[in-house]
């Protein structure tokens, strides 16, 4: 067994790259269900995880604790995912130093640290980074259980920590083809004792497993998204569009020399192959139930695959360094030289070639990766989401009692109105007369409303404030309504997608 870099040097580069500019986009909808979800008391959180998102009750769970602790600003909700995502960084470079050394895991934790993926995962309240981070050290632990007979705790300990997998995101149950067919090709001698792992760990995860049966139609609307692209497919699962195609050609590169030196490098030949079965078999058991059973397919549901992409990029990498440094001419060495010696000293030149070429070529990738990074901090990086800006406006010119009318037509997820739920202080005092019951009571997700168009006089205050994510928000029906009643308007600010208008009576 080889010895990998240091992974709590590695962990750092994730973790700094995760957390740096976190707090700058505003929430979205996915993390806007995250921290209402975790907002609500145990006897509240478990009632609606018997109805809705019951696959993600661990995570929501462990949410509630850490926001009790740190609070829910957009960077204490996402700490969680930055810290995962330097484990994330850390765990592949073990694994990929398990195999082909120190060397390679130094490059392998620099690319998972700054994969595209890895950029959207370290700074989004979801479990995707905690999934994919859980999913590495299994692989690590599989391959320790696979060097050398281990105790019978340690298969134990697989077993266990593939349930905990499951139960924090259900696709992980993936992994389990993975590991199942690298065992099968490269170590048939534990396959008795891999199932046996593997068995433990599916019936500790069947009461999860039973839970998303159940709740099978809560992701009936990817029927309607055209997710299932060559580009989400092949490129966008795991780079973004520009570096995609370089990154492919990089593993492409790598794969073919794994496979020509398999003889040669069978540890590298085995990392290879281990990385490829976990790139392509749970993209392609998803994109096979999506056509056969229901549609299942989101570029973010694979997120758990991303080591094995920062792992092909990398060997993609050595390859070429590798090449570049065979045909970089070599210093001349004098006549006077012996034979051994100028051996040597030709492969040290070598050597030190390759490293040199290979230095620069991981650092062309990864500033590659930069552009994209900072775009995934940009203030509406999240959807085009500005709740926070538009929430932020109104505690500044909203008056104490004045009503405000949400926007109701967009999709939930999309709705004006969580504002009340992720920036509550923002919103305290003003009044919210379509709300009917608020979130927390209710079983499902959201909260429970009115029509606007059925809001009367009565039901509203001399001055309203209304939050529109209409392209013409002055001519939107809400406002429309209002100007029935009276209303006329006194100022309009548009944000991103989100546009405050101040009316009066």
């Amino acid at each position: 067994m080889r010895t990998s870099a240091d992974p709590a040097r590695l962990r750092r580069p994730a973790l700094v790259a995760g957390v740096i500019g976190s707090w700058i986009p505003s929430f979205w909808g996915d993390e806007a269900v995250s921290v209402m979800s975790a907002s609500r008391t145990w006897p509240e959180l478990w009632r609606m995880l018997q109805t809705v998102d019951g696959v993600h009750g661990a995570y929501y769970a462990f949410l509630h604790l850490w926001i009790g602790l740190f609070g829910a600003s957009e960077f204490a909700v996402r700490l969680p995912s930055a810290i995962a995502a330097g484990f994330l960084a850390a765990g592949t470079a073990v694994l990929a130093g398990r195999l082909c050394g120190p060397r390679l895991a130094l490059t392998t934790g620099l690319v998972a640290a700054l994969l595209p993926r890895t950029a959207v995962m370290a700074a989004e309240a979801r479990s995707y980074a905690i999934g994919s981070a859980i999913a590495v050290w299994l692989t690590v632990l599989l391959l320790a259980l696979l060097q050398r007979r281990r105790p019978w705790w340690l298969w134990a300990a697989y077993a266990a920590g593939m349930a905990a997998a499951i139960y924090v995101f259900l696709y992980l149950a993936l992994l389990l083809a993975v590991h199942g067919v690298f065992v099968l090709l490269f170590h048939r001698r534990a396959l008795g004792r891999w199932l046996a792992g593997a068995a433990a760990g599916v019936v500790l995860a069947l009461p999860i497993v039973l839970v998303a049966d159940a709740e099978r139609n809560q992701i009936g609307f990817l029927a309607y998204r055209d997710y299932i692209t060559p580009l989400n497919v092949l490129a966008l699962q795991w780079f973004d569009p520009v570096t995609a195609w370089p990154c492919g050609a990089l593993i492409a590169i790598g794969a073919i020399a794994a496979v020509r030196g398999r003889r040669r490098d069978p540890d590298g030949f085995r990392l290879n192959a281990l990385a490829l079965l976990w790139l392509v078999l749970p993209t392609a058991a998803v994109l096979i139930g999506s056509a056969l059973l229901t549609p299942m397919y989101t570029v973010r549901y694979l997120s758990f695959c991303t080591p094995a992409a920062a792992i092909l990029v990398a060997m993609g990498v050595r390859t070429a360094a590798g090449w570049i440094a065979r045909r970089t001419p070599l210093p001349a060495t004098t006549t006077t030289t012996t034979t051994t010696a100028t051996a040597t000293a030709t492969t040290t030149t070598t050597t030190t070639t390759t490293t040199t070429a290979t230095g620069i070529l991981l650092a062309v990738v990864l500033a590659a990766f930069v552009p994209n990074l900072l775009v995934l901090r940009g203030p509406y990086a999240k959807d085009g989401s500005d709740w926070r800006e538009a929430a932020g406006y109104l505690h500044a010119r909203a008056a104490r009692g004045d009503a405000v009318v949400y926007d109701d037509r967009p999709k939930d997820s999309e709705k004006p109105r969580l504002i009340t739920a992720v920036h509550p202080a923002d919103v305290a005092g003003l009044g919210d007369p379509a709300l009917l019951a608020p979130f927390r009571t209710q079983p499902g997700l959201w909260d429970r409303t009115r029509p606007n168009d059925t809001l009367t006089g009565a039901d509203l205050t001399p001055r309203v404030w209304a939050l529109e994510r209409d392209p013409d928000p002055e001519g939107s029906p809400d406002v429309r309504h209002l100007e029935s009643l009276g209303y006329r308007i006194l100022s309009s600010h548009r944000f991103n997608v989100t546009t405050v208008l101040h009316l009066e009576r």
